[in-house]
């Protein structure tokens, strides 16, 4: 909570605006260099965008890194924040080219207000309802951390359900419930550590089995490309534009800008033209899993 404090403006900014730039930045790249179609080149550009909070927290979290709070704060906070951006974008091109005829326009910042807006409420709400159940039910120990886990599982589904963002909301729940005293508090955090191992081994796995080293060559030149453009143009643009307002001196902002680490995320978020059936041949998840290698490799 209290990087949350230091930091809410510059990470909420970046994880939003900086997104966009981001995306906007590698579309204009495969527009101008290998001639993609700009709705394509947007899904490209947005499947790419966002960090990954697991790369992020674990380089931050190594013996002997130290920053100051809120340069921590910032990194830590938009890793974390900004997935339902780049989500959100990567669906509204997948629908974009899906339905063929459809254009950006009011409907689409009416449906990201709805989306926000629904998560952001349904998260804080259901965090104090989570903090507040583990706090007058009388269970046996062990039950807490399934409790926990049961509420956030709701929140999350429950928000898909009705239009808003589940992954934001989720997020702030286990924000508002990781920073209130509660019963069993230390196993609950403990259970969830070794969840979240559990959900990035069982994650990895499956995004293995889907790829087939030898097939990564022929898309390997675009990707290379790609991720050049991504690392020393498009993320340090959008963090100049995003952190500028802020106060962040010029060193502060290219370190930001070179922790911009790629990991699951755009992964997972170019299964999603694939299971739409607009990338059939899976070139973009290719391309994505590249990306993201040379990420974490070269960064």
């Amino acid at each position: 909570m209290a990087a949350v404090r230091v930091a809410w403006a510059p990470a909420l900014v970046l994880a939003t605006v900086g997104v966009v730039v981001t995306a906007g930045a590698v579309a204009a790249f495969l527009i101008a260099v290998f001639d993609v179609e700009w709705r394509r080149a947007m899904l490209a550009g947005s499947v790419v965008a966002a960090t990954d909070a697991a790369a992020v927290f674990s380089l931050l979290g190594q013996h002997g890194i130290g920053l100051a709070d809120r340069l921590k704060g910032t990194l830590e906070v938009e890793s974390g924040a900004n997935d339902p951006m780049g989500i959100f974008l990567t669906i509204v091109f997948v629908e974009m080219l899906r339905l063929d005829n459809a254009v950006l326009g009011w409907p689409v910042v009416g449906h990201f207000m709805e989306q926000m807006g629904l998560g952001f409420g349904i998260g804080i709400g259901g965090g104090f309802l989570m903090v507040w159940l583990a706090n007058r039910l009388e269970l046996t120990g062990g039950l807490y951390p399934i409790l926990a886990f049961a509420m956030a599982l709701l929140i999350f589904a429950g928000t898909q359900t009705i239009g808003g963002s589940g992954f934001l909301a989720v997020y702030l729940a286990g924000i508002v419930f990781g920073n209130r005293r509660v019963r069993a508090q230390q196993l609950t955090g403990r259970f969830f550590d070794g969840l979240t191992w559990l959900g990035q081994i069982g994650l990895f796995l499956m995004l293995g089995l889907l790829v087939t080293p030898s097939q990564l060559a022929a898309e390997a030149p675009r990707a290379i490309a790609g991720a050049v453009v991504l690392i020393v143009l498009a993320r340090p643009l959008a963090v100049l534009i995003s952190l500028s307002p802020f106060g962040f001196n010029l060193r502060e902002q290219l370190f930001v800008a070179w922790v911009g680490l790629r990991g699951a995320v755009p992964i997972i978020l170019a299964l999603l033209p694939f299971m739409a059936g607009l990338d059939p041949d899976r070139q973009l998840f290719k391309t994505a899993f590249v990306v993201v290698l040379i990420s974490l490799l070269v960064q």
